[in-house]
């Protein structure tokens, strides 16, 4: 049976090196919760479970090693601001 729930996030850097190198730090703690790719220089993370909670975990423990991977790189991560729409 296939997961209820399904996330995508998407993290684009300002070039495919920095990409890569976060992609790296992190990949070794995603295991066979979350599925990651590169498309230039955006990493794409998905992840699916049965329930909200555990979802949520993954997500978590996923944001946290993306921090602590762009840390220690020097880079800050900036708030994604939702564009407004116009009527």
């Amino acid at each position: 049976m296939k997961p209820l729930l399904h996330l995508e996030l998407r993290f684009p850097y300002d070039d495919e090196r920095t990409a890569k190198a976060v992609l790296a730090a992190v990949s070794p703690e995603n295991g066979e919760y979350v599925k990651s790719r590169l498309e230039g220089s955006t990493i794409i993370y998905e992840m699916e479970a049965d329930n909200a909670g555990t979802l949520r975990n993954t997500a978590d423990d996923l944001l946290a090693c993306i921090k602590a991977a762009e840390d220690s790189a020097g880079l800050v991560s900036e708030p994604f601001i939702e564009p407004e729409e116009h009527e």
